[in-house]
Order: C-alpha cells, then sequence, then structure tokens
C-alpha cells in the first residue's frame, strides 16, 4: 500500500511537472497593427515596436511614397490600455516613429524595462523620461529568456551611399527571443534580405519568423526600404521548418504590400506555414 501511494505521488508530482512546463510551451503572438505585437513568451510579455497612436494622427513620411496620407493608415484593434495591460517589457527595434511613437511614450509608464538597439536609441529614450532602458547584446537575459540583437540594413547599399539617406534610414535592428521550453523565434526587423539576416537564421535556427513585409519605398527609388512579397517565399525555402508571420502592412503611407495582396501572394505561390494576421488576432505555437 506504501508502494503504490508513492508510486501515485510521484505519477502526480511529474503529471505536475509536465502539466506545468505544457503550460508555458507555447508561444503567443498578438499582432496589434504595423510591426507592433505582445509577444507572449512563456511566461513573460513584451510588446514590440509600439505604435499606439490614433488613426491619422500623424503626417505621411516626407520623401516617401503616398506622404500625403495620414499616419498611421487604420486603427488598432483594441485601446492603449489594453495593448499596455500585462506587458513585462518593451523591445524597440529603432526609433523610427512607425515603431516607436509619441502615444506609446505618453502611454508606457516610465519605469517599464525597454530594449533598445544601441547607445544612441537608449539615449533618446532616456531623454524621453524612461528610466529602465537596456541596450540589447547577445543572450541578454530577461526573466528566463535570452534575447539577442541580430543585424540588418533598413534599405539597399545604394540607398546607404548617399549621406542624407544614409542618416534618414538609420539602424534597426532584428531580435531572437530563446529559452529551453520555447520554440525559438525571430523578428527580422526593418531591413532587406542581406548576409546578416542569412546569418541570423544559421546561427539561431529559428522556429518563428517575423517579418516586416510591406515594401516601404522612398520617392525615386524602386527598391523598398524592407522586405516584399518575394522575401517571403526566400523565407520559405531558406527556413522551411518555421511558422512565418507577415506583419507591416497597411498602417504606414509608404508601404506598397497589403495583407490583402500578402495572403494572395501566400495562396498563389501555395506557400506553407506562412501567417498574415489581422488587427488584435492571436496566433498560437505549440
Amino acid at each position: 500500500m506504501r508502494f503504490k501511494t508513492l508510486a501515485l505521488g510521484l505519477l502526480s508530482t511529474l503529471f505536475g511537472l509536465t502539466a506545468s512546463l505544457s503550460a508555458h510551451a507555447e508561444v503567443k503572438y498578438e499582432h496589434i497593427r504595423n510591426a507592433t505585437a505582445k509577444i507572449h513568451y512563456g511566461a513573460t510579455t513584451f510588446l514590440v515596436d509600439p505604435y499606439l497612436a490614433d488613426k491619422g494622427a500623424y503626417p505621411g513620411f516626407e520623401g516617401t511614397v503616398n506622404s500625403e496620407q495620414r499616419n498611421p493608415l487604420i486603427n488598432m484593434g483594441k485601446p492603449i490600455g489594453e495593448v499596455i495591460q500585462g506587458i513585462d517589457a518593451v523591445i524597440v527595434t529603432h526609433t523610427h516613429p512607425d515603431h516607436w511613437d509619441e502615444a506609446a511614450q505618453k502611454a508606457l509608464p516610465k519605469n517599464i524595462p525597454i530594449f533598445a538597439q544601441n547607445a544612441g536609441d537608449a539615449a533618446i529614450i532616456r531623454s524621453q523620461g524612461f528610466k529602465d532602458v537596456r541596450v540589447l547584446g547577445k543572450r541578454t537575459e530577461f526573466k528566463g529568456v535570452w534575447l539577442s540583437k541580430t543585424g540588418g540594413q533598413h534599405g539597399t547599399d545604394q540607398m546607404y551611399s548617399i549621406p542624407a539617406l544614409a542618416e534618414l534610414a538609420g539602424d534597426a535592428m532584428g531580435v531572437v527571443l530563446e529559452n529551453p521550453q520555447e520554440k525559438t523565434l525571430y523578428i527580422v526587423g526593418d531591413t532587406v534580405w542581406n548576409e546578416q539576416v542569412d546569418y541570423a537564421l544559421n546561427r539561431y535556427k529559428p522556429q518563428i519568423v517575423v517579418m516586416n513585409t510591406g515594401d516601404a519605398k522612398l520617392t525615386g527609388f524602386k527598391e523598398g526600404i524592407i522586405m516584399g512579397l518575394n522575401d517571403v517565399a526566400t523565407m520559405s525555402k531558406a527556413a522551411p521548418a518555421a511558422d512565418i508571420i507577415t506583419v507591416h502592412m497597411d498602417a504606414v503611407n509608404h508601404t506598397t504590400v497589403s495583407t490583402k495582396q500578402m495572403r494572395d501572394f501566400v495562396k498563389q505561390q501555395k506557400l506553407k506555414r506562412v501567417f498574415v494576421p489581422h488587427t488584435a488576432q492571436v496566433l498560437t505555437f505549440e
């Protein structure tokens, strides 16, 4: 009887441990708008690139296509209060206003941990009153999650050869989230496809990839400053086992690929495991 009791206790403990692990062995990606997302990674929730203003709050970006349109072009699917509720930290891939806007700066608590790509961006965010701004490195630990900065290029080599455009484009990072109990997630960020993206895919072998695919364009240039339709097909070949999430469409004046066009492209190309979320949609990966 004692042996049976001990065995049942052991099974109960193991079952409880398994249940506990299972409860945290999923990733939830909540698409807010543009590149803004709440990522529920195990027991930790990150807000990525908060762009929280009401529709039409800002003028269009000068020097870009369709600059007469006011940004954001669409509303969020939920109020700001709900968007920022329950977050543990903020990730700002760069400080362009469609990734870090005035509305976010006003709404977020000043003591919230914020991860920035470099000392320059960190200084900007601190100057806005935030107290806990951290520069992201390689395997920076936060509440059991390891965050790693990845590289990118916010435009083509030709654009970066023009000093004024290089200054306008600036730097933009990607981020990898890792935990032994979770799927590795790679936020590619505002970049064109280059060797740094190849390196990140080979180095981290992500099981979830978030791509900014609106193909945003400057006036007078055929090439975009972020990825577009064909890059999604390329990613499907480069990371065939990964789930791919495509975002950064519909919300800002200079994007030239819509979510409808992306969904049509995914269907026409018969791409598997590619998701084009609606605003406020939650994608769950176990």
